[in-house]
């Protein structure tokens, strides 16, 4: 059985426009850039995961996969998430691959203990399957596992979670949801970003993400409520 992970980035510059607030764009781009980095390292290291593919026009984000072993899709004519993930599922399928997983690269607490989680036994019960991470909040879709790859019609954006939930019992698909506090929170917002540099500090994971947030200082002045969050 392959199973073959998608991480669609459209690109690192101008990424992560809600956090202009509290972040310059230099910021955000290199933020951006560790989260990336880290959803790689995770998904190279989870056993379950065979083949790796970014859906990318940036060159600097193609360097950046090719560095993790990953192929490099490029962005189909259609702009947009729902047309990245759906037109390489159909691919996916034409080659005979037997499970997707979707994630994207914003998740950087993602590891490869909560893939395993996710891909453990999955697409191996000969009919469609579908499983689900959502966000913390329950909107978003912050993973999809997909067996066969273009069983799906994807619906991402706001209220993605519900709205996938419909889409595969109309499809008669009966979907399995999986809560992980780690997929589960992907930094937009300020309050994201709070949340995930409490969680980074109290957990002592040493990531990507981690040691930018530490090194440029922003970690220590969000401590010292110099950075303003929300």
């Amino acid at each position: 059985m392959t199973t073959s992970a998608v991480i669609p980035i459209k690109q690192l510059q101008n990424a992560k426009q809600r956090l202009a607030a509290v972040l310059n764009a230099e910021q955000r781009n290199t933020l951006f850039q560790m989260m990336v980095e880290d959803v790689l390292t995770a998904v190279e290291a989870c056993v379950l995961v065979d083949e790796i593919f970014i859906v990318t026009d940036d060159p600097t984000v193609s360097r950046l996969g090719l560095g993790y072993g990953a192929q490099i899709r490029r962005e189909p004519q259609d702009p947009g998430l729902i047309a990245a993930v759906t037109q390489t599922a159909t691919y996916l399928a034409g080659e005979g691959v037997e499970v997707m997983l979707f994630l994207p690269g914003d998740v950087p607490l993602v590891s490869p203990d909560e893939l395993e989680i996710v891909l453990d036994g999955f697409g191996k019960q000969g009919k469609k399957e579908l499983l689900i991470v959502p966000a913390n909040d329950l909107g978003g879709s912050n993973c999809i596992a997909c067996a066969p790859p273009d069983c799906m019609e994807f619906a991402f954006g706001e209220d993605s979670f519900r709205r996938h939930l419909a889409i595969a019992r109309r499809l008669a698909i009966e979907p399995t949801v999986a809560k992980l506090p780690g997929i589960g929170l992907d930094v937009d917002t300020p309050d994201d970003l709070h949340n995930l540099a409490a969680t980074l500090v109290e957990s002592g994971l040493d990531s990507n993400t981690y040691r930018y947030l530490k090194n440029s200082g922003i970690l220590d002045k969000m401590s010292e409520g110099l950075l303003r969050i929300g």
